[in-house]
């Protein structure tokens, strides 16, 4: 069985973000509010006539990346489809990423799919958001910029 992806609460909602990775074990990364509003301010100051959306697919690529980075290699990953239509830019994006450490990562172990309600990614996502559960990791504003401007 793949791993699986799931997000609770969307990066561009107010509120802090969580993301879990699942198989037999569960990882989790939380980005807090405040870390989040810091990225994309300099995000869409630094980008001036982007669009909104660029910024908030750059930053869940970004949190796709500091997951995935933890899967064992070769195994493969079910990302639970967040943005719909733009899994092309954010797989593209997230490949950039990883090939930097990792050039020999296959692109053809992530898919995106339908993860599901009931799954214990899903589970362990929503706990960790509604604070019944510790994050494993917390990424920081300089984490998630780090990775798209070098900052």
């Amino acid at each position: 069985m793949p791993y699986q992806v799931d997000q609770s609460n969307k990066i561009e909602r107010s509120g802090d973000t969580v993301l879990a990775l699942s198989n037999d074990q569960v990882y989790t990364i939380r980005i807090p509010a405040r870390e989040k509003r810091e990225a994309i301010n300099v995000l869409v100051q630094r980008r001036k006539g982007r669009r909104h959306k660029w910024v908030v697919l750059q930053l869940f690529a970004v949190a796709l990346y500091y997951l995935i980075r933890e899967l064992p290699s070769g195994e493969q990953v079910t990302i639970d489809k967040e943005y719909m239509g733009h899994e092309d830019d954010i797989k593209n994006t997230l490949l950039s990423l990883l090939w930097r450490n990792d050039p020999d990562f296959d692109a053809e172990n992530i898919a995106f799919g339908h993860v599901g309600k009931k799954s214990a990614v899903h589970k362990k996502a929503l706990a960790v958001y509604h604070g019944k559960a510790k994050a494993d990791t917390i990424l920081k504003a300089d984490d998630l910029l780090r990775q798209i401007i070098g900052r």
